[in-house]
């Protein structure tokens, strides 16, 4: 299954938001700290609602502590940005692969930029900054399951 990484998330109802879907969809999420808020915090409680209780959540202490993990489980980093060229639907996904969301207020730094195994991008109007994060990871975590097969499969 593909996997979703957070990095210093700003905004517990977006992270709380992303949880939920990682539940749903049965993926795990990574929260690579420091984030801007306590990972207690009861706003992430609140958007992430019961379905915390369901979710995989991984916490990494620090983006070399993440980047180890991947490493070692051979994972490819995919990162969300409005600075790529190439269209999220336009990228072939394997479904080990990680989506990386940058931080709400920056992105993510100019070093992870440059160490990532891709860098895709949601089309947009001209003249809208960004899609919101969690709307984002939604957009992008679907298409990486329809690509690879790897729905949740209903009951039957």
């Amino acid at each position: 299954m593909p996997d979703i990484a957070l990095y210093q998330p700003d905004i517990p109802q977006n992270a709380g938001t992303i949880l939920r879907l990682g539940a749903c969809m049965g993926v795990t999420v990574h929260l690579i700290e420091p984030a801007g808020f306590p990972i207690s915090d009861s706003a992430l409680k609140r958007a992430g609602m019961d379905y915390l209780e369901r979710a995989t959540m991984r916490r990494h202490r620090s983006f070399a502590d993440f980047e180890l993990f991947r490493l070692t489980q051979n994972k490819r980093l995919i990162l969300l940005t409005t600075k790529a060229e190439v269209r999220y639907t336009d990228f072939e996904y394997r479904p080990d692969d990680v989506l990386l969301m940058g931080r709400e207020s920056t992105g993510v730094p100019q070093s992870i930029h440059d160490l990532v195994d891709a860098r895709l991008t949601i089309p947009m109007m001209e003249g809208m900054r960004s899609i919101n994060v969690a709307v984002s990871a939604g957009m992008a975590l679907g298409e990486v399951l329809r690509q690879t097969g790897t729905f949740p499969k209903n009951p039957d």
